[in-house]
């Protein structure tokens, strides 16, 4: 009981994303954006006190904020600005690592004096290629990965940072995330049991996003994994704890999270639709042969176990002509768990839910586990959409008096 009780406390660790209705979204993010927009994508015209020069090419820069996106036409604004905001005390640059949009989220990044890189190739699109994608560009001492839905606090990058130079053991920094969304069976779960992206101190990986040292990336051979759909951030962080490099999560907020709002039908169906559902699973067979591949099945032990019931069920079909008792002994130990969940969840309605989630939670991850993978070390191919200008030097005093 306490094993189903376990599983149970981790069926949910993924949660959905939600926010203002897209159509406020949008109609926010155009009033905002033109007091960042980058005049010399437009007129030719130099970027006025927006931001310091550009860097010229090899310049070594404090911080690269890596910012990922697919669709986020009615967050991107936002989410650069916040950016670019948070620069204020550092020498940094913003980068969009775009996994091919089909919306405006592309066209609205480039208003602003940031660098927008694109996958090539829209099949290659996931969770793992996008931080990747702009860890290739990326000239910071210190990366930050934000997602596109996100607003950085103002002020945590300089303090991250600082946290960082002063603790040369410690990897990766982030702060409590501030989740805006809600309104599925998902997320709540989730926020029920504590996120991890909500509790201060050490960690194992960093979720929702933070501030690595490009030295401990480098030393690990890449930043994300470019065949998971899910999960990157869990594989980073393992891969930086088998060189005993140090994770902290500070008391202090770092980001807020604007998540979708989709019930938790629609939510279920897109995530394995899409290939999310499968992060567990692709985790799980990166790290086949690595020191890393029992904590990854531990840190999913929900979706291993039933997966084995799964398996456990279709050999009790096959001995059906023998025997009937390993058909009910599977039948039996899914009405345990599902009894489990009922008195947990207090509601049969959740309890059902629940129990279907885990079950597509479950295809995802024996269908990521399948998966073929490519070496994560390929670089991904991929297009600059736009760079900002360097703001130019001023004129010689003579040449003014001229």
């Amino acid at each position: 009981m306490l094993f189903a009780k376990e599983l149970l406390q981790s069926v949910d660790d993924d949660g959905p994303r939600c926010g203002p209705s897209r159509r406020n979204q949008i109609m926010r993010a155009e009033a905002h954006m033109e007091p960042y927009r980058d005049s010399s994508r437009r007129s030719g015209a130099p970027v006025a006190d927006l931001r310091a020069p550009a860097p010229s090419k090899g310049d070594v820069l404090d911080v690269s904020i890596i910012i990922k996106t697919l669709n986020e036409e009615a967050n991107i604004a936002r989410a650069v600005e916040s950016a670019l905001d948070a620069l204020h005390a550092v020498r940094g640059e913003v980068i969009v690592a775009d996994s091919v949009s089909s919306d405006r989220t592309v066209e609205i990044a480039s208003q602003y004096p940031i660098t927008v890189v694109q996958l090539a190739h829209a099949h290659e699109r996931c969770c793992g290629a996008g931080p990747q994608l702009g860890f290739q560009h990326a000239r910071g001492e210190f990366l930050y990965i934000l997602d596109g839905d996100m607003e950085m606090d103002t002020d945590f990058l300089a303090r991250a940072v600082a946290y960082m130079r002063e603790h040369a053991d410690v990897a990766g920094v982030a702060g409590i995330v501030e989740e805006l969304g809600g309104g599925n069976y998902e997320f709540e779960a989730r926020k029920s049991q504590g996120a991890t992206w909500s509790r201060p101190g050490e960690q194992r990986w960093l979720d929702m996003g933070g501030l690595y040292r490009r030295a401990a990336v480098e030393a690990v051979g890449y930043f994300s994994n470019r065949n998971l759909h899910a999960c990157e951030e869990q594989d980073l962080g393992m891969r930086l704890g088998q060189h005993g490099a140090r994770l902290v999560r500070l008391p202090i907020r770092s980001v807020k999270h604007y998540g979708r709002c989709e019930d938790s039908w629609t939510l279920m169906r897109k995530r394995l639709k899409s290939g999310y559902s499968d992060g567990p699973g692709e985790l799980v067979r990166a790290a086949i042969g690595q020191p890393m591949l029992l904590p990854a099945l531990r840190s999913h032990r929900e979706l291993v176990a039933m997966a084995g019931l799964w398996a456990a069920f279709l050999v009790s079909l096959l001995l059906l002509p023998l025997s009937a008792l390993p058909a009910a002994a599977a039948a039996a130990l899914l009405a345990a768990l599902f009894a489990v969940m009922l008195i947990k969840k207090r509601s049969l309605a959740q309890a059902a839910t629940g129990m279907i989630n885990w079950q597509f939670r479950t295809a995802g991850f024996v269908r990521g586990l399948l998966r073929p993978q490519m070496k994560p070390t390929i670089a991904l191919d991929s297009k600059v959409v736009a760079r900002p200008r360097p703001v130019p030097a001023p004129a010689p005093a003579q040449a003014r008096e001229a």
